[in-house]
């Protein structure tokens, strides 16, 4: 019996450490105020069961209003937030996730609270204790990393006394982050794509469209199948209410092998769309 889209979504789901992350989410970067909680709705009402916010985003409390408009479960739904850097102290950090006035999200049990790194040198076994409390606490129920390169995985995670479930990176085909993924997979962790389809840049991309026109997809269907396909989670990020249906109409075809083939020659290691003052020596 043929499935509908809801069905194809809850069937796919990458495992990481304990975690089951939801192939497609919902990226909200951008998303602001009643827009963004309507997006969430609708998302959550189409299917989708992976919402990502952060703190800098401003956007929490929208998250969390969209959710309980949806009234789905709230244990059915992975959650993911982000603390930035200069909010690690343990006192900033307990405050953040009991609720200050301007950032608390509605809901505030997360599925996995990223730290937003890296953490220039840091002390990282008492720095991951204070996560460890996130935990203890009920604040989130995993712990993850956002932009951490294969040495601060490493890193990571010979210092963490939890096991982490993901790598949140860019990544799309333009970036090869081939080498990022495999230190992932070494851990047992997941990679998460944010910008999966680099910003839209890919819409107009020759090959990606004459792949499509085989399958009857479009340039973004293309790119998010190619990503899902090798067992990595993609948040692709839009204000579109039209655009959330077509983001999770990829789970009734497959790429061919000399397809993902064709793809993965499209990437090199210079092509990052998002870089900021302190990232690290990227792979």
């Amino acid at each position: 019996m043929a499935l509908d889209q809801s069905e194809y979504l809850s069937m796919l789901f990458v495992e990481a450490n304990g975690a089951r992350i939801p192939a497609i989410g919902l990226g909200t970067w951008e998303l602001r105020g009643r827009t963004c909680a309507r997006l969430v709705e609708q998302a959550m009402r189409l299917g989708y069961r992976h919402i990502d916010t952060a703190q800098v985003y401003e956007n929490e409390r929208e998250v969390g209003e969209g959710l309980r408009a949806s009234r789905i479960r709230r244990d059915d739904v992975f959650v993911t937030t982000k603390v930035w850097t200069n909010h690690f102290r343990a006192a900033r950090s307990r405050a953040i996730h009991q609720g200050e006035p301007d950032q608390a999200a509605a809901d505030r049990s997360r599925s996995v609270a990223c730290c937003t790194g890296p953490i220039r040198r840091c002390r990282w076994r008492r720095r991951w204790a204070r996560w460890r409390m996130f935990k203890e606490l009920g604040m989130a129920r995993h712990i993850g990393v956002s932009n951490f390169t294969v040495a601060l995985i490493d890193e990571a995670v010979a210092a963490c006394p939890e096991p982490l479930v993901c790598d949140q990176v860019e990544y799309h085909p333009y970036l090869d982050q081939i080498k990022v993924r495999e230190a992932c997979a070494r851990h047992g962790m997941a990679l998460v794509a944010y910008s999966p389809v680099a910003r839209g840049r890919i819409k107009n991309d020759a090959t990606l469209a004459r792949i499509g026109r085989v399958h009857g997809k479009t340039t973004a269907q293309i790119c998010l199948r190619w990503l899902v396909q090798q067992n990595v989670s993609a948040i692709p990020r839009t204000s579109r209410i039209e655009r959330l249906s077509e983001n999770i109409d990829i789970f009734d075809f497959a790429l061919s092998e000399e397809e993902m083939a064709e793809i993965f020659r499209m990437g090199s290691a210079k092509a990052r769309l998002t870089d900021f003052g302190f990232a690290p020596k990227w792979d």
